[in-house]
């Protein structure tokens, strides 16, 4: 069966305690951070379907891996929340915009 798809690091390993011979190869820069994109978007699909913590954990794995991979800064990023939050707001009031006449 072929996948083509981004794999947490033991899979392989995992695979071969099965019987099964995986063939893989890395991910070039401009693959990785494609193969990210598609990935986060997976998840975030299986997330829609099952809206649990397990779901939501794996979400945050390739948020961090985008994090490590873009190479930004967790400050800066906390930072940049708290500044939006302060002129914008954040989600808590479950705010829906209807229309603006």
């Amino acid at each position: 069966m072929k996948y083509n798809k981004l794999i947490r690091d033991k899979i392989p390993e995992i695979i071969k305690n099965t019987g099964k011979d995986p063939t893989i190869h890395i991910a070039s820069e401009s693959e990785y951070w494609e193969s990210l994109k598609e990935k986060l978007k997976e998840e975030v699909m299986e997330f829609d379907k099952e809206s649990n913590e397990e779901e939501f954990a794996d979400i945050l794995e390739v948020l961090e891996a985008i994090k490590d991979f873009k190479k930004f800064s967790q400050k800066d990023i906390e930072d940049i929340k708290k500044k939006k939050a302060e002129k914008r707001g954040k989600f808590k009031k479950k705010l829906i915009l209807d229309e603006v006449n």
